[in-house]
């Protein structure tokens, strides 16, 4: 059965906030990849969220920006995925601002009735201590919403 996973790819692109620094840190941006039973990630297409530039995601945490493509229509939008889930998990992830992943993370476990799987919807940390809120989806009707608190270790 395939799995599902929330990721980071980077783009080319800086954020402006760091454009006039020598040597910039590339932007990261979050995808959700379906990855098959055997073990390779199901291509697909993401588009960043700083530059609008079209990535193709090969693989975790890799992909290879589209020369020239600012824009698919072939590229899921939130609204594309509302109408496959209850009404009770369109509340949640709306009310939490979710990302397209956790959107697309939330669609994957309905769909494949993983039932007890999670999405994290919102997070905040500070003072080395990470605090948030996940969903679980305990069927195709029925979700809680918990709150965990964990110590951050930078390395």
């Amino acid at each position: 059965m395939p799995t599902g996973q929330k990721h980071l790819v980077k783009c080319r692109c800086v954020l402006p906030q760091y454009k006039m620094q020598p040597e910039p840190p590339r932007h990261q941006f979050v995808v959700f990849s379906i990855i098959e039973d055997n073990d390779k990630v199901r291509p697909k297409f993401a588009q960043c969220n700083n530059c609008g530039l079209v990535h193709k995601v090969t693989e975790l945490a890799k992909s290879e920006v589209l020369a020239g493509r600012e824009a698919m229509g072939s590229i899921v939008a939130i609204e594309d995925i509302k109408p496959s889930l209850p009404p009770a998990l369109i509340n949640v992830l709306e009310s939490n601002q979710a990302d397209l992943p956790t959107w697309e993370a939330a669609q994957f476990i309905i769909e494949n009735k993983r039932w007890g799987d999670f999405v994290v919807v919102s997070t905040d940390e500070e003072g080395g201590m990470r605090q948030g809120k996940y969903v679980r989806i305990l069927g195709e009707n029925l979700l809680k919403v918990e709150s965990f608190t964990r110590e951050e270790y930078i390395k």
